[in-house]
């Protein structure tokens, strides 16, 4: 075999090699972490040659579409009970559950000034519109449901709720100015460790039961390398450090 054939030959023997071990990863992933996870996926992408296909939603509407067969390999919920849940009724494999990041729950409006930091603007009602996250399918929402209701304001500004299907719809609402302040995550404000914009409350987390956001591996998973790949990627030291950068506990 003549050198410049043997060199041929060895370059298209390494690229099927490194095909054959490059797999993709279908996850579907909790609203409010969108921004850091397409910051790890591309980093997992180059560390790894493996490829994150990744959906973005809320946590209650992926588990009746992962209950009724959606193709999802892993989840990365807003919440604990979810994943658990997914484990007990055999949609998930038991032993690869853990907590990837903490939330933060914080009010927020676009306008400087406007929301303190102490959050007493709830009580003066010194606005028209009060953007929240589902309740019902997002664990965000059901976290400030409870500040409301330990606040004993609940009765008082439900009448004002404009109600985003998820995290990143409530946090459209505030945004785009439909909504003059919101529940959201302090993700989706934070950018190099401090609000980027506008004004905003981080709630205590003794006010809201605490939003441990857990991964799991499902079923349909359970065999593709790159989603042990992932989920071993999301408790290193790289993707651990973006988490933090986006206001996470981890």
């Amino acid at each position: 075999m003549k050198p410049l054939v043997k060199l041929s030959f060895a370059f298209a023997l390494v690229a099927a090699v490194v095909g054959a071990r490059a797999d993709e990863v279908q996850v579907a992933v909790a609203a409010n972490f969108t921004a850091p996870m397409k910051e790890i996926a591309a980093a997992f992408e180059k560390e790894t040659g493996h490829k994150v296909q990744a959906a973005y939603g809320a946590t209650g509407k992926f588990y009746a579409q992962i209950a009724n067969g959606a193709p999802f390999e892993a989840l990365l919920a807003a919440d604990d009970a979810t994943p658990t849940k997914l484990v007990a009724q055999g949609l998930a494999v038991k032993g690869t559950q853990f907590t990837y990041a903490i939330g933060t729950l914080v009010l927020w409006s676009t306008k400087p000034g406007f929301v303190d930091d102490q959050g007493k603007v709830l009580a003066k009602g010194t606005f028209e519109k009060l953007a929240i996250a589902n309740p019902k399918t997002a664990p965000y929402g059901a976290a400030a449901m409870q500040v409301l209701t330990g606040l004993k304001l609940l009765d008082q500004v439900s009448p004002k709720f404009v109600t985003g299907e998820n995290i990143a719809q409530a946090f459209q609402f505030v945004s785009t100015g439909n909504a003059q302040l919101g529940f959201v995550a302090l993700s989706q404000v934070m950018k190099d460790g401090k609000i980027a914009d506008g004004s905003a409350w981080i709630v205590p987390g003794k006010l809201h039961k605490s939003i441990r956001q857990d991964a799991v591996v499902l079923t349909k998973g359970k065999d593709n390398p790159a989603v042990a790949a992932l989920m071993a990627y999301l408790k290193g030291k790289q993707a651990q450090a973006i988490i933090q950068a986006y206001g996470y506990q981890i």
